[in-house]
Parts: C-alpha cells; structure tokens; sequence
C-alpha cells in the first residue's frame, strides 16, 4: 500500500467525500442541491458500492447533508446557533419584555409551534427538582423551536400551580412580553437563578421525527431549573436541542 511522509493516504471513501465537501465549500452545490448519487459516484471514482455509501454517509454524519429515502442526499447548510448560556437567562433581557430566544436567533428570527398547554401530575425527578409532593398538579408548557425554518428544539416547562395561581398568561399560547419569567416576577417570584445540567445522548425516535434529524445526530439534553432569590425552584425545563445546530457559548472569569 502506498504511503505518504506522514503515513497511509486517506480511504478512498474520505478521499470521495473531501472532493465533495470541497465542492460545497464553494459554492458549486448549495443549500438544498442533491449531491451525485452512489451510480455516479462509483462510474466517476472507479470505486464498490459500499465505497460510495461510505463517503456520502461521512458528509452526512456531520450535518453537510441529509439523506431522503427514496429520493437522494442533498447539502444541508446551516449557521448553527449560538447560545450563550448565561446572556440569554439575565434579567435585564427577559425585565425588559424580550424573548430569551432573541439572545440565540440573532437577527434570524425563529418561530414557534407545537405548543400545546395543559395540567399534569408531578412525577419523579420533576416533583424532587420542584419540591413538591409525588401526583401534585402542575402546568406543562410543551412547544418547538425553528430558526430558517429548521427545527432545532423541543422544550417542555412544568410549573407549579401554586406559582401560576390564577394568572391567565400562563395558559395561554403567547405569555406576554418577557416571557414566563416576565409573569413570574410580576408575582414576586422572579427567577434569581438558574441551574443547567447538559448531557449527550442519541434521541429517541419521537425526537428524531420532531427535530428531522439525519441519522447518527446526538442531541443535547439541557435540564434547566429557575430559582428565586430564596432557593424556591419556579419552574423545571426539559429541552432537547438538535446537537449539530448549536454552538455553546460560556464565558468564565478567571
């Protein structure tokens, strides 16, 4: 086998899928252009099959492009999101009347849907995160974010009904200006922190069809409890991010 100064030459297959990314780099496939398919692939390079699906499946695993069943792969560009973890939650966006999601989408904008409101009881974890007894009643907030279009996360808020009290905002599919934090400060109950627990995972296939995820994608698991000044937990948020839309942003002083 031939080598090189610094070791073996790439598999064919990488070698394939270089040329390809190269080629959508600049320019000559763009966003939503299907990419030549395994025949051409493998009449072009001289190569099996299986070499072909290789190097497609590469520039597939990493988010450049999406495979439609019965139809081909295509080039999937997209600006991840950035989502700075501390800047989006401070209070003078959210006192402010702005959404969080202003902080992530930029001058993108993003849209909402699937929301769907309802009461529920407490089970397990989310009754411990809320200090709340096993079966107490709280209210579920579900919904889906898109930003171009995409959807990049699902997000599930339980609160408390003794937090919501009687205020409508909370049921209701726009909560107002700020948000529910917004509406919880308005009851004395403003969020003074958060706790964030984030973890890897490969989604279930519930998640894979809400997020359209091209197969192999992992997705964030971000748990998410907002705390008032005196350490009384508020609400208990369970999102599901899309792990090739996003870039997380912390900054720390040293």
């Amino acid at each position: 086998m031939p080598t090189s100064e610094n070791g073996p030459p790439p598999p064919v297959y990488r070698e394939i899928a270089e040329e390809l990314r190269e080629q959508i780099r600049s320019g000559r496939f763009a966003d939503g252009d299907r990419l030549p398919g395994e025949n051409v692939l493998m009449e072009r390079h001289g190569v099996a099959r299986a070499t072909a699906r290789q190097a497609l499946s590469v520039l597939i695993n990493e988010g450049l492009a999406v495979a439609v069943r019965g139809s081909g792969v295509y080039v999937r560009l997209f600006r991840p999101v950035r989502r700075h973890g501390a800047r989006r939650l401070a209070r003078e966006l959210w006192g402010a009347g702005r959404a969080i999601w202003q902080t992530d989408s930029d001058d993108r904008g993003y849209e909402v849907d699937r929301l769907r409101v309802e009461e529920a009881a407490a089970r397990d974890h989310v009754a411990r995160v809320l200090g709340l007894a096993e079966g107490e009643p709280i209210l579920l907030r579900s919904r889906r974010y898109l930003v171009d279009g995409r959807p990049v996360q699902t997000a599930v808020s339980h609160l408390p009904l003794a937090v919501v009290g009687d205020e409508p905002r909370f049921r209701e599919h726009d909560t107002g200006p700020g948000g529910i934090y917004a509406r919880l400060a308005e009851r004395g109950l403003a969020p003074a922190r958060f706790t964030e627990e984030i973890r890897v995972r490969m989604p279930t296939p519930e998640e894979t069809g809400a997020l359209t995820l091209a197969p192999g994608t992992p997705v964030l698991e971000v748990a998410r409890t907002a705390l008032t000044a005196e350490h009384r937990p508020v609400e208990f948020n369970a999102i599901t991010m899309d792990g090739s839309a996003y870039v997380l942003q912390y900054d720390f002083e040293a």
